[in-house]
């Protein structure tokens, strides 16, 4: 083993952007007004760079005329839109802090989010899928005290727009110009390993360039259409996909609110699209379409595959069958924007499926030991740690939690095991912390266990991850029913219904006397995990994150 350390520091020639989001859209515009910036092939949506700033202005003064200050939350509840998009840059440009909400989100999430992050503003779609969000929002909204204002956007966006009359544009740009780009922007809940998601707190200076340099990895230009059929509620979508492509001049292509494979490929064929993103369970759906062999993909040539591992075999047909010679992974968290490492568009392809390849310009990257925290020699296992501009600027209103996971320092500590070879290239090998990780949506099972506590007939509920071949990871829960109560899985299920997101209902459940135990009277989660495997009959499969 070698006795380099494992520390590695992104060298660039390349400087970091030192303006907002409102500032480099500007710059954009001005160099590309007549290019395609967004097409939303499911709404019939598109804009060029002239026609979406416009209406980011006009978005901006609406929001303006709410009375929405610098600084205030303002909430967005929707699918993939033209109006999430607008909406990002609108409250950008005025130093509003977007609040991104799952779609998913259910009646218990949805008041916890509104009430932490103190949003004063919420833009809602109708709903999603069989979801009713106006009914959802109705709900909880007497135990919303600081939201004073909702919209929703099949109804009221021609109201926010017209609202745009009644502020000047000087006072838009004089708000404009009290911005910093170290000011936040953005709060995205990440599922921690305790209790409720933290807030992570993001800012113009995070998130720009990030996504700016995601954009110069993947050789970005003008004349590149992105289909983005990840979430924009994600880190996902709108840094590694929208703020790539607005920094570059780049066409977002969004082919519909949510994933469906088929639309995917229509979408690339229809726009001749370059590159295309998703997790490997979407590259598996779209190369498994029956009808995949009906559509020209030739003009892809590049793309993103993060948020699970991805199988070697999946990884070579996406090249081959997919055109995406140049397709990269990237590795990363929300607390740090997202991506910390990335694979170049020419490294060999044991490199692309074993690693997440090697760190970002501008980062350091650590491994360090788990209980000394000294940094380990290259090749030896370790806490990885990344440090540089993308790191949050902390958890919204939870400095202690903050303090947790960014040290004195700087480093933010990823409760994820890595080794880093000689050449830099980072392998993720397990994690620290006790998190599910389902097709790239990061579950705490303490939120779910506490949940499952809600219910009176559970006196005791342990959630664990188990191996999918489909998501990387599924939830499965052990409980133990309160004498005196009858429950079986139905019950637990029509419990959850509603209440927590689908992806976050358990997929499996076992009915138990007792927990396996250590000594001192510890539950044993990797010896439930065992058990549930063996009795499963499942797949194991090495539970690695990618951004």
């Amino acid at each position: 083993m070698s006795q380099t350390p494992s520390y590695v520091h992104g060298t660039s020639a390349t400087p970091l952007l030192g303006e907002t989001i409102g500032q480099n859209l500007r710059g954009t515009v001005e160099r590309y007004p007549d290019r395609e910036a967004l097409v939303v092939a499911s709404q019939g949506y598109r804009a060029t760079y002239r026609q979406l700033w416009d209406t980011t202005t006009q978005v901006a003064l609406g929001l303006l005329a709410l009375g929405v200050e610098k600084g205030d939350r303002v909430g967005i509840w929707s699918p993939n839109r033209f109006e999430w998009v607008v909406a990002q840059y609108a409250t950008a440009r005025i130093g509003a802090i977007l609040v991104n909400l799952n779609p998913a989100y259910r009646t218990a999430e949805l008041e916890y989010s509104l009430n932490q992050s103190g949003a004063s503003v919420l833009l809602l779609s109708r709903g999603f899928r069989q979801t009713d969000y106006r009914a959802m929002l109705e709900e909880v909204r007497p135990r919303c005290p600081s939201l004073r204002v909702s919209l929703v956007l099949d109804d009221d966006w021609q109201l926010l727009l017209s609202n745009a009359k009644h502020v000047s544009l000087a006072t838009l740009e004089a708000r404009e110009a009290t911005l910093q780009f170290d000011d936040p922007i953005n709060i995205q809940y990440t599922s921690g390993t305790t209790g409720f998601p933290k807030g992570a707190t993001l800012s113009h200076h995070n998130v720009l360039n990030n996504g700016y340099f995601i954009g110069e990895a993947l050789r970005y230009g003008p004349d590149d259409r992105v289909c983005i059929p990840v979430p924009f509620y994600h880190c996902f979508g709108m840094v590694i996909g929208n703020l790539a492509c607005t920094s570059h001049g780049a066409t977002m292509v969004i082919p519909g609110e949510a994933f469906d494979p088929l639309a995917v490929l229509q979408t690339v064929q229809a726009e001749r699209c370059t590159s295309l993103y998703g997790v490997p369970t979407m590259f598996i759906a779209e190369l498994d379409h029956p009808r995949f062999g009906e559509f020209d993909l030739t003009s892809l040539r590049t793309g993103v595959m993060a948020g699970s591992p991805c199988p070697v075999e999946v990884m070579k047909q996406v090249q081959s069958r997919m055109n995406m010679r140049e397709v990269t992974i990237c590795y990363g968290m929300t607390e740090t924007s997202p991506v910390s490492t990335q694979s170049s568009l020419d490294d060999p392809l044991d490199k692309r499926v074993s690693t997440v390849g090697r760190v970002h310009p501008h980062l350091e990257v650590k491994v360090i030991h788990t209980e000394t925290g000294a940094v380990v020699p290259r090749g030896a296992a370790g806490e990885l740690c990344t440090r540089g501009y993308s790191v949050m600027l902390g958890y919204w209103a939870n400095p202690e939690a903050s303090a947790k996971a960014v040290d004195a320092a700087g480093w933010m500590h990823t409760g994820d095991l890595a080794t880093m070879d000689a050449e830099g290239y980072v392998r993720i090998v397990g994690r620290i912390k006790d998190l599910i990780i389902r097709g790239g949506e990061n579950i705490s099972p303490r939120e779910v266990e506490e949940f499952l506590h809600t219910h009176p007939g559970v006196s005791e509920a342990q959630v664990i991850g188990v191996p999918s071949v489909k998501y990387g990871e599924e939830v499965m829960a052990w409980v133990r029913v309160r004498p005196g109560f009858t429950l079986g899985e139905e019950d637990l299920k029509k419990h959850c219904a509603g209440r927590i997101a689908t992806f976050k209902v358990p997929r499996y459940w076992k009915f138990v006397d007792a927990f396996p135990m250590t000594v001192t009277g510890k539950v044993q989660k990797f010896r439930m995990r065992e058990v549930s495997v063996a009795e499963l009959g499942l797949e194991t499969a090495a539970a690695i994150k990618t951004a």
